[in-house]
């Protein structure tokens, strides 16, 4: 048993010895046609690994030729698939912009944005990413508004409206909790603008009332009434866009409060 294991072991060190010894002769050749059938057999063989390093060899000693393009792309191709996603994604453009002509624009665009997709954070971390994909993508359907990729981009960008919807949702919350309240107004406010049809919106033009009734309560006697006016003019909003919602008594009671308050302040003065 242990005598079989030990050639098992020999022979696969004999094979990758020998794949190495290969994949160097490739690399030393002076033969460009070889180092370029080299490394298509590697990409045919997803040896993405080697296959990259010989397009990216290749490339400049290439430049002009009928091979070019595949050789760009193909490199393109190593980094998106070896998870090298900014990488890719910028290859995958400059070979756009390399081969303006070429039958495959519209396919490096697409792996461009795919690129960029894959490279795309949790929602919580900073989505600087994500904006940067939205835009690609805004800009290829400006390009190709009938492309064969049009349904998966689109799904795409329900994706990641979704997670910017779910960090500005956690962000617009964590103002509330931490009762900063004039930041949370704002931001529940620009949450509804951003994403008009979410299913979150009721439930904010209730919090945004609360926030604001919170920051009148806290407030400096001379700002007070101009804020509690303000929290009646939401509770207004609410009422009129959700007037059966479950926060409707909620509601009502924040409303009273603030009437009170200014009632108050206009018997005092």
């Amino acid at each position: 048993m242990m005598q079989k294991l030990n050639l098992h072991i020999l022979l696969i060190t004999f094979l990758f010895a020998s794949a190495c010894s290969k994949f160097n002769k490739l690399q030393k050749s002076d033969n460009i046609q070889a180092r370029y059938q080299g490394g298509v057999m590697y990409y045919e063989k997803k040896d993405y690994q080697r296959a990259g390093i010989l397009f990216e060899e290749l490339i400049p000693l290439m430049k002009g030729s009928a091979e070019a393009e595949k050789v760009n792309l193909s490199y393109s191709y190593c980094q998106f698939y070896m998870k090298q996603y900014v990488l890719a994604a910028y290859y995958f453009k400059r070979f756009a912009e390399t081969f303006p002509r070429s039958a495959q624009v519209e396919e490096a665009l697409y792996m461009h944005v795919k690129a960029l997709y894959a490279d795309v954070p949790e929602y919580s971390l900073d989505q600087t990413n994500t904006y940067d994909a939205l835009n690609s993508i805004q800009d290829f359907f400006r390009k190709y508004p009938r492309s064969q990729y049009a349904d998966e981009l689109n799904q795409i960008v329900d994706l990641l409206r979704g997670k910017l919807e779910k960090k500005a949702y956690e962000q617009a919350k964590l103002f509330y909790k931490v009762g900063d309240y004039k930041a949370a107004v704002v931001a529940l406010e620009n949450f509804k603008k951003e994403f008009p049809g979410s299913v979150h919106n009721e439930e904010f033009t209730f919090l945004k009332l609360k926030a604001q009734f919170q920051l009148s309560e806290i407030s400096i006697e001379t700002k007070r009434v101009e804020r509690y006016t303000q929290a009646i003019d939401f509770y207004h909003v609410f009422v009129d866009q959700y007037p059966s919602s479950k926060y409707l008594k909620e509601a009502e009671e924040l409303y009273s409060e603030s009437q009170n308050y200014i009632q108050k302040h206009k018997s005092k003065s």
